[in-house]
Parts: C-alpha cells; sequence; structure tokens
C-alpha cells in the first residue's frame, strides 16, 4: 500500500484519541452511560432466551397431557398413532424455531459483550493503571472477547459443557423428539414395534448430531465474523497528564 492511499475507516476509528479528549469529564460518562445500555440489552437476551425455552417446555408438556387423554380414550388404536404424530410434528417444528432463536440470542450477545470489551479498552486508555482491575477482556478481538465466556475444554469434558448450555439442552429435547416422531410414524404405516424403536433411536441420533454440528459451525463462524478495532496486539496507550484549565500539561 502506498503512503498516499487513505487508510481503512475502521483504522481510523481504532486510533487512540488525543490526549486532550481522553482527558475530557465527558469521555468517561459517556462511556459509563454506554456500558449501562450494553449490559441492559445482554440482559434483555438472556431474558429472551429463557422465555423462550420457557415457554416450548410449556408447550410440550401441554402436547403430552393432550396426548395421555387421547390414549385413554382411543386405547392406543391407530386413530391415536395418528393424532400423536401431528401433535409430534408441531412440537418438533416448534423446536427448530425455538432452537433457531437461541442461536440468535447467542449471536447478540456475543456482539453485546464484544462491545462492552470496547468500552472497557477505553476506560484503560483513560486509566491504563486500572487494568489489574479487569477481570473481563479489554479488546475486542476472539482472544479478548471469550474472556468472558467460560471456553470448552476439549474432547469430552468439552462435549459434556457443551450439552449444559440452553443451546445443547435444546438441540437434545429436539432430537428426542425427532426419533419419537419417527418411531411414530414408523408404526402408524404398519412397522412392527422393534424396528420402529431402532428407526426412533437411529433417527435421534443423526438429528443430535445434524443440529450439533449446525450449532458448532454457527458460532465458530459468528466468532470469525467479528469486526476488530481493538486487537490484543495492540496495548492501551498511556494518556499523557490532563492539560489543566490554567495553562500547560499537570506534572
Amino acid at each position: 500500500m502506498s503512503s498516499t492511499e487513505p487508510a481503512h475507516p475502521l483504522q481510523e476509528a481504532a486510533a487512540p484519541p488525543p490526549a486532550e479528549a481522553r482527558w475530557d469529564e465527558r469521555a468517561l460518562s459517556i462511556l459509563t452511560a454506554e456500558h449501562a445500555s450494553l449490559a441492559s440489552a445482554r440482559a434483555l437476551a438472556y431474558n429472551e432466551a429463557f422465555t423462550r425455552i420457557g415457554n416450548y417446555l410449556s408447550f410440550l408438556s401441554i402436547s403430552f397431557v393432550v396426548l395421555a387423554l387421547i390414549a385413554q380414550a382411543t386405547s392406543f388404536d391407530e386413530p391415536f398413532l395418528g393424532i400423536a404424530a401431528i401433535t409430534l410434528t408441531f412440537d418438533f417444528v416448534i423446536g427448530l424455531i425455538t432452537l433457531g432463536r437461541i442461536l440468535g440470542t447467542t449471536s447478540d450477545d456475543l456482539r453485546t459483550v464484544q462491545a462492552m470489551a470496547r468500552v472497557r479498552h477505553g476506560y484503560l486508555q483513560i486509566a491504563p493503571h486500572l487494568e489489574p482491575y479487569f477481570s473481563d477482556g479489554t479488546t475486542d478481538d476472539r482472544e479478548g472477547v471469550m474472556l468472558s465466556y467460560r471456553v470448552p475444554e476439549s474432547g469430552l469434558r468439552g462435549v459434556l459443557y457443551a450439552l449444559t448450555t440452553s443451546t445443547g439442552m435444546t438441540v437434545i429435547i429436539v432430537a428426542l423428539l425427532g426419533g419419537v416422531l419417527a418411531g411414530v410414524l414408523a408404526m402408524f404405516v404398519g412397522v412392527g414395534a422393534e424396528l420402529a424403536f431402532g428407526l426412533g433411536t437411529a433417527s435421534t441420533v443423526v438429528i443430535f448430531a445434524v443440529a450439533g454440528a449446525a450449532a458448532g459451525r454457527y458460532f465458530v463462524r459468528d466468532q470469525a465474523g467479528l469486526e476488530v478495532r481493538f486487537p490484543s496486539a495492540q496495548a492501551a496507550p498511556v494518556p499523557e497528564g490532563p492539560p489543566e484549565r490554567g495553562g500547560g500539561p499537570r506534572p
């Protein structure tokens, strides 16, 4: 790149502000207000995720109660299998929609955490000596952002940890529901109980593998798409003393 070529807009935005701007009394108030706004946005994302999962579990509970009442009335005859297949299909589709929205709230939370890391980076530009007191990241690249999360360990422990998250729990529920639906559909078309059980088990494993892999790829792609302005290699500059109201810089 030639010396006459203009700098990239993001590079200009990431350039440290002048010492006078960093010591502006309004800067801390503006950063604090932005930090509070981002904290509220993150709380809303968490609340939406928990509400979606709670509503889905309530819908499943109602569906199973209705199926139990219908089973008593039909003695598990063929009409019951047809009604169960239709009900479980609705449950499965709503489960996929819920999983998609959970992934969306996770993406919203990731970008909120990145924005909060930028605010902390601004704090350090004002007061670099406070860096040892920050527990979360102060840079907005993947390494800095993921300090706010527990990065899953590799191997079996990482898989078990992933299953304890809201996304992992939703994947398990959807996979089990898909397996039950496959077994009910097999019995509805006349397949024996043992073969239907095998088909249901295989369907559960396949759905779990596909949904889990898709969620993992979504997370990796989302993290790779983060717009970085303050990478970890860029240390927060030490500001000069603020200019005194009467003249030269403070000693």
